[in-house]
């Protein structure tokens, strides 16, 4: 009964975990194999009003990624959110230090952040530049740019340089506190990393994100219109320019 037992528990620890790391790769596979140059849906989460696509795009080596969601909360309380870098570690994804570096102007911003990187893989870090391109006459939303600088600061090791961070994020303010957002991005982590981690945090990272952005804006702190102007001015959706 106890070599049984023992032989059991062999089975458990060594044939299943590889049964099921391989049906994961071939689901990945799977889900690689479909990608094209067109957007493909990837999840489509209708209780938070979320959806999430991906396509591969010539010359990347990983696939770039675009979301869509409608935000219970004001586009004031999101650009608070967004100008308070030393907290990104609260929400944005895998990031354990983050940090602004200089600000250019009332709209562009430098910033360091620390990322974690799947286990066995180095830790990555990013120097990223944000402009923002505030509401104007018969433009109703906030663009937020981001691109990596990765020169910007020298190396780190044994952190990783992230060789590529490229987002285009449109706030649009579509009803009394909801605004509506769209986001295009690209990673690109920067030395040797597996397709499917790579593609893993791709896939997920982006979703995780927008539900704790807006868990972040509807905290008191954020929501507060007797705090600090904001360096830019912002429009409801009762006073749009």
């Amino acid at each position: 009964m106890y070599k049984k037992l023992v032989l059991l528990t062999l089975l458990c620890t060594f044939l299943l975990p590889t049964q099921v790391i391989y049906a994961d790769s071939n689901d990945l596979d799977e889900f690689r194999s479909k990608l094209t140059n067109e957007w493909l849906l990837v999840k489509n989460d209708r209780l938070r009003n979320i959806k999430t696509y991906a396509r591969l795009e010539d010359g990347k080596r990983y696939r770039s990624f675009k979301l869509e969601a409608t935000l219970e909360t004001s586009v004031e309380s999101l650009a608070r959110v967004l100008l308070d870098f030393e907290n990104y570690t609260r929400w944005f994804w895998k990031t354990r230090e983050s940090k602004l570096i200089r600000q250019n102007s009332p709209t562009e911003y430098m910033v360091y952040m620390v990322h974690d990187a799947p286990y066995g893989l180095p830790d990555r870090d990013t120097v990223i530049k944000g402009i923002i391109e505030p509401q104007a006459k018969n433009k109703p939303y906030v663009t937020l740019r981001v691109t990596a600088t990765p020169d910007a600061l020298p190396a780190k090791p044994p952190l990783v340089r992230m060789i590529a961070e490229e987002m285009t994020i449109k706030f649009t303010p579509v009803g009394v506190n909801q605004v509506e957002m769209t986001t295009e991005g690209y990673f690109d982590p920067g030395g040797v990393v597996p397709a499917w981690a790579a593609n893993f945090v791709q896939r997920n990272a982006p979703y995780a994100v927008i539900v704790a952005l807006q868990r972040m804006a509807q905290r008191p702190e954020y929501n507060n219109k007797s705090k600090q102007p904001l360096p830019f001015p912002i429009y409801d959706y009762n006073n749009l320019p």
